[in-house]
């Protein structure tokens, strides 16, 4: 899909990471954007950094575990942008424990953002973007969407879900003026894993995990911005955003039955 000023881009989760970052890419090509999180202070610092493109920017705050602020949302950018043309579903939670240490509920929180979100972005906007001309939807799962190392059962079923649901609404839509694209970040620096929900374990352990994590976030937000809008522009189906994704990647086709195994010697190491 080409970028030209004044296309229209839908970016949730956009108060920090990945989607500021977009925001802030997608803001310099001209593009007027409708911009969703559910924090309103990050949200407010997201457009601030856009300077004079603000004048182009919408804010919304949005749950988009919420199929009904969903659809609120959908109407407020037709009534404020007129339509729109890309729909970038970004917004998302990270889990930490084993599965026998989460709860339901908490498990049920990863999947009402990571997943569903996704899905009530696609299923209120299609409509919308069906109208254009060209358009593009982009859902981001992760490099955990590719392979499911241990303890993190929860945050790898929602973005492997991400990644299925990805895949089959491509296509359908094949054929159409609508491109579809996954993204799998890998460690992108971004605050999901510093913010992560905790399993009922030993707090050190909890911290522990979340210190691993963090160690292995290195890319910065705005080059996987920038890997993503490439990808947009150039109609990619996937989009693999770091050299942990691309090895990854290759060790889930190479090693299916034993990349689980990679992962937690890594962890333990």
């Amino acid at each position: 899909m080409k970028l030209i000023p004044g296309t229209i881009a839908v970016v949730t989760g956009a108060g920090s990471g990945i989607g500021r970052a977009l925001a802030l890419t997608l803001a310099a090509k001209g593009c007027a954007l409708a911009l969703a999180d559910i924090t309103p202070d990050v949200l407010a610092e997201t457009a601030a950094l856009a300077g004079p493109a603000a004048a182009r920017i919408s804010t919304h705050i949005v749950d988009v575990a919420d199929l009904q602020a969903v659809e609120r949302f959908a109407g407020e950018v037709v009534e404020r942008h007129g339509g729109a043309q890309l729909l970038i579903n970004n917004a998302g939670v990270a889990l930490g424990g084993a599965f026998s240490e989460v709860t339901l509920a908490d498990f049920a929180w990863v999947m009402g953002i990571n997943f569903w979100g996704v899905v009530y972005g696609c299923k209120t906007f299609l409509p919308i973007l069906r109208r254009q001309p060209a358009a593009h939807i982009v859902n981001l799962s992760s490099v955990y969407g590719l392979a499911a190392p241990p303890g993190q059962a929860a945050y790898a079923a929602s973005k492997f879900a991400v990644r299925g649901f990805t895949e089959a609404l491509r296509g359908e839509l094949r054929g159409t003026p609508i491109h579809v694209s996954c993204v799998h970040p890998g460690g992108v620096k971004t605050n999901i894993a510093r913010n992560a929900r905790s399993a009922a374990m030993d707090p050190a352990r909890a911290e522990a995990s979340k210190d691993y994590f963090e160690r292995a976030l290195r890319l910065p937000p705005e080059q996987a911005a920038a890997t993503i809008v490439r990808g947009i522009e150039r109609n990619r189906p996937r989009i693999l955003i770091g050299n942990d994704a691309r090895l990854l990647d290759a060790l889930a086709r190479l090693l299916p039955a034993h990349v689980g195994d990679i992962l937690a010697r890594e962890q333990r190491s």
